[in-house]
C-alpha cells in the first residue's frame, strides 16, 4: 500500500481546532466539523476540470468515495473528457453537497480545490467499491482508472451566515502507519458484521436516525464508520480521530451503550 500524504497540521495533534469564530455567524456553526461530514458522506459530486483544448472550465458529475485520510476518490473512463483533462492538467475542483427538500441553496455544500493523481493501490479500489458497489459492473474495464483528488483549499457554505474559506488540511485525517490502519479496517469491519450485527443496526437506526434495514459496516477511517443497507448510507462520526485497535474498541463500545440507552 502506498503511503497517503501526511497532514502536518494534524499529525500527533488530533483534529485541528476550529477557526476563530466570526461573531456575525451563529454560535452553533462548526465549519470544520460540517466540512468533514460533507466530505465523508457524499456519494456524488460535481467535478470541475480544465478543458484541454480550450482552457475553459468543464463540470461533470462523478461518483465519490474517500481514502483513509479523506482525499476524495473517483473512478473514470479514459474515454471521458474529464479524464483527458485531468491527465493533461491535474488541477480541478470538486463540489459536494447535502441534498434536501426546498431551496437547494439553503443546504450546506463544500467546494474543494484539488490536484488529481492517478491511484492504482488495492485499497483505493476497495474503498471506492464499498461506497459505490454498483461500480463493480465496470471497475475492471481496461479503460477505467482511479484518481485521488488531493484537497488544497476549501470553501464551505453552510447556509445563511454560515461560510468559511481556508486550507483543506484541517479536515483531513492522519495516522502513523496507513498500512496498519488498513489491516485494522479489514478486521474491524469483518468483526462488527460477524459478531456485533445488532450494534451496527443500532448505530444506524438510533444514532444516525436511519430506518430499519439490513445494516452492515462497509468501511472505517479515523473519523468514523460507514454503514450501508441497500442504497442507504449511514455515517457514524467519531468525536476524535481513532487510529488504533484499543481506541476503536473503546469508542465503539461507548457508542453501542449510547445507542442502547437511546431506545
Amino acid at each position: 500500500m502506498s503511503e497517503t500524504p501526511a497532514n502536518p497540521e494534524t499529525v500527533g495533534a488530533g483534529r485541528a481546532a476550529s477557526p476563530e469564530r466570526d461573531p456575525r455567524q451563529p454560535a452553533d456553526f462548526e465549519p470544520l466539523a460540517l466540512a468533514r461530514e460533507l466530505l465523508r458522506t457524499a456519494r456524488a459530486g460535481s467535478l470541475g476540470t480544465v478543458e484541454a483544448a480550450s482552457g475553459f472550465p468543464m463540470v461533470t458529475l462523478t461518483s465519490v468515495a474517500t481514502d483513509y485520510d479523506g482525499c476524495p476518490l473517483i473512478l473514470t473512463s479514459r474515454l471521458s473528457h474529464h479524464t483527458q483533462n485531468l491527465l493533461a492538467d491535474p488541477r480541478g475542483s470538486l463540489l459536494l453537497s447535502r441534498p434536501g427538500k426546498g431551496d437547494p441553496l439553503a443546504h450546506p455544500r463544500l467546494s474543494l480545490r484539488v490536484v488529481a493523481e492517478p491511484a492504482g493501490e488495492p485499497r483505493v479500489r476497495s474503498r471506492f467499491l464499498a461506497r459505490n458497489p454498483k461500480a463493480k459492473v465496470y471497475v475492471d474495464f481496461p479503460d477505467f482508472l482511479f484518481f485521488r483528488l488531493v484537497p488544497q483549499a476549501m470553501h464551505l457554505n453552510g447556509g445563511f451566515a454560515r461560510a468559511y474559506s481556508g486550507a483543506a488540511a484541517p479536515i483531513l485525517a492522519s495516522a502513523a502507519d496507513w498500512t496498519e490502519f488498513e489491516a485494522l479496517e479489514h478486521s474491524a469491519v469483518a468483526h462488527m458484521n460477524e459478531d456485533h450485527a445488532d450494534a451496527v443496526r443500532l448505530y444506524a437506526t438510533r444514532l444516525c436516525n436511519m430506518p430499519e434495514g439490513p445494516w452492515q459496516a462497509v468501511g472505517l477511517d479515523p473519523d468514523g464508520l460507514d454503514m450501508m443497507a441497500g442504497d442507504r448510507l449511514a455515517r457514524l462520526s467519531f468525536d476524535s480521530p481513532v487510529t488504533d485497535g484499543a481506541s476503536l474498541r473503546r469508542v465503539l463500545r461507548e457508542l453501542a451503550e449510547k445507542a442502547r440507552a437511546a431506545g
